[in-house]
């Protein structure tokens, strides 16, 4: 059966649930970095980065060696990567990732070696070092091996601290910007109505995606209490017309706002059935015949009888909904259906394959 259709009428949700406050946002950071203590499960001496990189930090700690006498089993090469959350402070930790980049079977047991981590515009923002978690494994050798999930990426929780914050000037310029989820000119404008009805005439929308809003003067030395207030406001949001459609599960999901022009849905079934079934002729005694192996095809067609229905000019969601069940549509015929449908110019929303 087609699942049920949601409610026409769009949900009150708060501002906060459909638009964010720019400026607020969380930066990537990366960095390369050894992870050391494995038990021969590291980079091969074909990993030439691995045996640079040992002879490197071997060398800022005053020893000098001949790389080329190297194993590096022990050792693996690895990229750290971790986000860094708004308003994080310096001292403050963070979570990273740390992924093999070399041959290493696996990375698990190590510890990463400082690693500074850096951002977009090359800047250092944390440090990370401390002992990798995989959460898998592998063990075993000689052709015989077990493995659980993926030994070569692990992390290292609370592993990276923060040297660096990134500056945030929130509403010092007594000015700040909504940036909606989902853009939208109906809902930016109910937006607008929304708040200035609850601080006066202190916003607008720039564009469908965007909505200024100048802090009222009695704001101005508390800016988070302001954002709070202003992310409660109730709003009604407005969506296009969309069927959103997974081809491989057979799941279809609907808007309530979809309509359609007047049309008629046949729905047809052609069955064939090709079966196989095996005879052994075998000859009488004494009559010098051989055994006989004969392979039979049966091929059954059925073809059921078509269902037509014609939908008014005036159908919604539930009209299509009920006339694809009328004709015994299943969720992977809807598919079909409904791209003809729009291919006809018949249905008006957004067909959408995920």
């Amino acid at each position: 059966m087609v699942p049920a259709p949601a409610d026409a009428a769009s949900a009150v949700t708060r501002i906060k649930d459909i638009a964010k406050v720019q400026g607020v946002r969380s930066n990537q950071l990366v960095g390369y970095g050894l992870v050391v203590g494995l038990a021969k499960t590291g980079d091969s001496n074909k990993v030439k980065e691995t045996v640079q990189s040992i002879g490197n930090m071997l060398k800022a700690f005053g020893v000098s060696i001949d790389t080329s006498s190297l194993k590096p089993d022990n050792v693996a090469a690895v990229m750290v990567t971790a986000t860094l959350p708004p308003f994080t402070r310096e001292g403050d930790t963070i979570d990273v990732t740390v992924s093999s980049i070399g041959d290493a079977k696996s990375i698990q047991g190590g510890t990463l070696v400082q690693t500074p981590l850096k951002a977009g515009n090359g800047e250092v923002y944390a440090v990370a070092q401390g002992p990798v978690s995989t959460g898998g494994f592998m063990t075993g050798g000689s052709g015989n091996t077990a493995q659980k999930n993926f030994p070569t990426v692990g992390t290292t929780p609370n592993g990276a601290i923060v040297e660096r914050s990134v500056e945030d000037d929130l509403g010092q310029d007594g000015k700040l910007s909504l940036s909606l989820s989902s853009p939208d000119f109906t809902t930016a404008s109910r937006m607008v109505q929304s708040i200035n009805s609850q601080f006066g005439s202190i916003a607008r929308a720039s564009n469908p995606g965007r909505i200024d809003i100048s802090i009222p003067a009695y704001y101005r030395g508390n800016v988070v209490s302001f954002i709070a207030n202003l992310e409660e406001l109730p709003v009604v949001p407005d969506n296009i017309a969309k069927v959103v459609m997974n081809e491989r599960t057979g799941t279809i999901v609907m808007g309530g706002n979809v309509s359609v022009d007047e049309c008629a849905i046949t729905q047809g079934g052609l069955s064939i059935h090709v079966t196989k079934n095996t005879n052994v002729s075998q000859p009488d005694p004494l009559s010098y015949g051989s055994t006989i192996v004969a392979n039979n095809t049966n091929v059954k067609v059925k073809d059921k009888p078509s269902s037509s229905i014609v939908l008014p000019a005036t159908a919604n969601v539930s009209d299509i909904v009920g006339a694809l069940n009328a004709v015994g549509a299943t969720p992977r015929d809807t598919i079909s259906i409904l791209q003809a449908m729009k291919a006809s110019g018949a249905l008006h929303a957004e067909l959408e394959l995920i």
